[in-house]
């Protein structure tokens, strides 16, 4: 985590401000999951999918292959695979960035962006090509414009690839995947700023339409949507044609994906301690399905999980400063401040519209780890502290890997799908979080 910075500004009234307390010492577990559907060999499933494409390519031809901006287990392999399969039947691949707005809307900001995450030239084996440019597609009955990536709309075939999931904002048919990174993704960010503009409540139904629009000027080749298990490890890799996106066969893979989703164990907390939140982790920062809050005007509220406070206390580097989703967050440490980029994350709360009011907040701001923590403990509404249900995970992806305080980990005893995996030990030491492995 870098140093915070010395000019502390505005917030140098908070120095010595520290709840009262002694947090109770927690024990990691682990959730133990049995008999998930893994690849064994993405790279291998990817261009076994892809086989039917073959007489759809003509040698020399073109193919933009997407690549997004979040922290997908095996996108480097899936592209990888893409990009190689397709060289071998004599076509031209290139990477194009299908992400909106991400990377502060700028096209270098977005080629950073993939770098994080893995996906470079030498990587993938093929050049990368990035615009913010599109091309105006058409318009939607409510005057929605829909746009699309002008280099891509120039390639001579377009292979999405995506993560198939449900949406940390809404609940539809058609959710996160393939028609998602096809209508907003490649929309770059006039085109995701469209269609956001209308409110949550539309986007679901937006996103089909658009994507069938898109579709319907018959340069794609088709998705490949991945499945990831509870672990966050790809469970599959398939084809979905071009008329199956947006469509029944998208949605059985959601169907799919929705009951391989991970989550935490524990229905109620009081507080939660996120060590690490950011846009490769999910379009939220956090999972809204993992932590049970969605915060969008008009969209109902998760049943569960319950959690009374939660404090985050990192931002991940392949995030570039993008602070999308800390308003899900109730406390941070100053220290956090230092690795937000304001401008680009104000850019993707904008172009979010509705999904961005909220979510966009600057969180209670305390001294430290430490006192972040006992901030979220005083808060959470719970009198006496040694019944205190509290959780502390890496980030999101990794619900199943938890800290837990004595009065979780007495529950955790009594259930054969949790096992302790180590000693008791302080949450935090001299104001920091403690390490997750003994030393």
């Amino acid at each position: 985590m870098p140093a915070a910075s010395p000019d502390w500004g505005p917030f140098e009234a908070i120095r010595g401000l520290r709840p009262s307390g002694v947090l109770p010492q927690v024990t990691p577990v682990r959730r133990v999951l049995s008999d998930l559907p893994t690849s064994k060999d993405p790279y291998a499933d990817a261009q076994a999918a892809l086989a039917p494409l073959r007489d759809r390519i003509q040698p020399g031809a073109r193919i933009a292959v997407t690549a997004g901006s979040r922290g997908i287990h095996d996108l480097v392999p899936v592209v990888k695979a893409a990009v190689d399969w397709l060289t071998t039947i004599g076509a031209q691949p290139f990477v194009v960035p299908a992400m909106g707005s991400h990377g502060g809307a700028t096209a270098d900001g977005q080629r950073e962006m993939l770098a994080g995450l893995g996906i470079t030239p030498e990587s993938v084996g093929c050049p990368i090509e990035a615009t913010m440019e599109t091309v105006l597609i058409g318009t939607l009955e409510d005057g929605t414009a829909i746009h699309h990536d002008a280099i891509a709309a120039k390639a001579d075939g377009v292979l999405l690839v995506n993560r198939v999931k449900p949406h940390t904002d809404f609940r539809g048919p058609i959710e996160s995947g393939i028609a998602k990174v096809l209508a907003i993704g490649l929309g770059n960010h006039v085109g995701a700023a469209s269609l956001h503009a209308g409110g949550i409540p539309s986007l679901g139904g937006n996103i089909e339409a658009a994507a069938r629009m898109v579709v319907a000027q018959g340069k794609i080749l088709g998705g490949l949507a991945i499945l990831e298990n509870a672990q966050e490890h790809t469970a599959g890799v398939e084809l979905l044609e071009p008329d199956g996106i947006a469509g029944p066969a998208e949605n059985a893979l959601l169907r799919r994906a929705g009951g391989l989703l991970g989550r935490l164990p524990f229905d109620e907390l009081d507080v939660l301690v996120v060590d690490e939140m950011g846009k490769d982790k999910s379009g939220a920062g956090m999972d809204t399905n993992v932590i049970g809050r969605c915060w969008v005007h008009g969209i109902p509220e998760f049943e569960s999980p319950s959690i009374a406070a939660i404090s985050v206390h990192s931002l991940s580097p392949a995030s570039h400063g993008n602070a999308s989703g800390l308003g899900l967050a109730d406390v941070i440490p100053a220290e956090m401040l230092s690795q937000i980029d304001l401008r680009t994350s104000y850019v993707n709360a904008l172009t979010s519209g509705a999904g961005g009011a909220r979510r966009s907040r600057l969180p209670m701001v305390m001294e430290d780890d430490e006192a972040a923590v006992l901030a979220a403990v005083t808060m959470c509404g719970r009198r006496d502290w040694s019944e205190l249900r509290l959780a502390r995970i890496k980030d999101t992806l990794s619900p199943n890997e938890l800290m837990v305080t004595p009065a979780l980990l007495a529950e955790a005893s009594d259930r054969f799908d949790l096992e302790i995996t180590g000693t008791a030990r302080d949450l935090t030491s001299a104001g920091r979080l403690g390490p997750w492995s003994e030393r």
